[in-house]
């Protein structure tokens, strides 16, 4: 839970400042002023640039927030006269002024002679926020490691035709993430990119387990020495990662795919399903030292690999129509924690910002920031304040835009 206690006066804003303070927004007005400078010394003044302040960046971060809230193509529906239009806040800055300072934004305006990352624009940003969620919130002990839903809007999609659907879809990068699954907290975030060299680009990473291992280890490079149970999907169950992170006492419970999955290690007689029909609920178990290889039937055979459950501890997946299914209780354990994230995204992946730039850093960006959001309302919610006000998460997005734009007062008093 929350690491610190939040005052029942606390605003959607005082969240999320707990991991985009106001030293970061006032860096972001720095190094945007920076970078419309060096622009305009090499392709011509601006003159009709002024340089942005402190609550004019807020109120540009509220109206990209706002697009998650009602999910408008573009931002700058908002100062049009269509359905998206939005006159409450509209009044707050011209969009000839919003649009200006969307050229010229940046998190980091030059690149230093030693950097050679590929997210060197952002990479500050992502440390920073990276502090927040460490210092802010202690994860269950179970957590999952996937792949998070951020996809494009399903409104937009129906309305696309084929070839821009192509165009919008081609990501240059993936965003891994590890989250605490009793409270849908997301603790890291790791982002591989496309463009990276040979063999750790992301074209090689979904086809090489090892390479998913990577990005396992990257997200759990924090959780060494503190006895968390981690649960993964098939590209990064393996034996060889398993073992490496029982070293550092973290323990893992993943489903094992023959097809996805590095199965370097494992015994081929239980990779292979058995000639003889099986009943739901039967399973066999092999194990050497902490590790089982469990190998269970319900309509088909599923394999699970774990460190963190005794195969011999029962337990039940509970069906509607079929009633109670037996299996061991790393099986019902990973049905449990996997269902819990699949409830996050049905809840929380609709309010990713939908705003889509061309450039990756902004894209990763605004990723990055929808996923603060969503963090700070999980901590409103496990914290005094939501018993006062109990704002949905739309409410919550909605107050926090108000706040940036200046339109709420966020004093105690309020």
């Amino acid at each position: 839970g929350p690491t610190r206690k939040m005052p029942l006066t606390a605003s959607a804003m005082d969240f999320f400042q707990l991991f985009v303070p106001d030293n970061v927004l006032k860096n972001m007005v720095v190094q945007t002023n920076m970078y419309a400078k060096k622009y305009q010394e090499r392709f011509g003044s601006d003159d009709a640039w002024i340089d942005v302040t402190l609550s004019e960046m807020k109120a540009f971060l509220g109206y990209m927030i706002s697009t998650s809230i009602h999910h408008c193509e573009s931002v700058l529906s908002i100062w049009s006269s269509g359905f998206y239009s939005n006159k409450s806040i509209a009044l707050i800055m011209t969009q000839s002024r919003f649009e200006k300072i969307l050229k010229y934004f940046h998190v980091v305006a030059f690149r230093s002679s030693q950097t050679t990352h590929g997210l060197y624009k952002i990479q500050p940003f992502l440390d920073s926020l990276q502090n927040g969620f460490d210092s802010a919130f202690r994860p269950s002990q179970a957590q999952v490691l996937h792949e998070p839903l951020i996809d494009e809007d399903p409104v937009f999609i129906a309305t696309c035709t084929e070839r821009e659907l192509r165009k919008r879809r081609k990501r240059k990068f993936s965003l891994w993430v590890r989250q605490c699954s009793s409270t849908g907290f997301i603790c890291q975030i790791y982002v591989h990119l496309k463009e990276g060299s040979g063999a750790d680009g992301l074209d090689a990473l979904k086809n090489k387990p090892q390479l998913h291992s990577m990005v396992a280890k990257s997200l759990c490079q924090n959780a060494s020495g503190k006895n968390y149970i981690i649960f993964t999907g098939p590209s990064i169950t393996s034996l060889n990662l398993f073992e490496e992170f029982e070293k550092q006492e973290i323990y893992c419970c993943g489903l094992l795919s023959t097809r996805k999955s590095d199965c370097t290690g494992l015994p081929p007689s239980m990779l292979n399903n058995p000639e003889t029909p099986q009943s739901r609920g039967q399973y066999r178990i092999r194990m050497k030292g902490n590790m089982s290889l469990i190998c269970w039937y319900n309509k088909g055979h599923f394999r699970f690999l774990t460190n963190a459950y005794s195969p011999v501890q029962q337990g039940v997946i509970i069906k509607r129509k079929s009633g109670e299914i037996p299996c061991p209780l790393a099986v019902e354990a990973f049905a449990a924690h996997l269902s819990y994230i699949c409830k996050y995204d049905d809840k929380y992946s609709k309010y990713f910002i939908s705003h889509k730039p061309n450039k990756t850093w902004q894209q990763v960006f605004w990723f990055a920031i929808s996923i603060a959001i969503n963090n700070a309302y999980i901590l409103y919610k496990m914290s005094e304040a939501y018993h006062v006000t109990r704002y949905s998460r739309a409410q919550f997005g909605e107050r926090l835009v108000k706040e940036l734009l200046g339109l709420e007062d966020t004093s105690p008093s309020h």
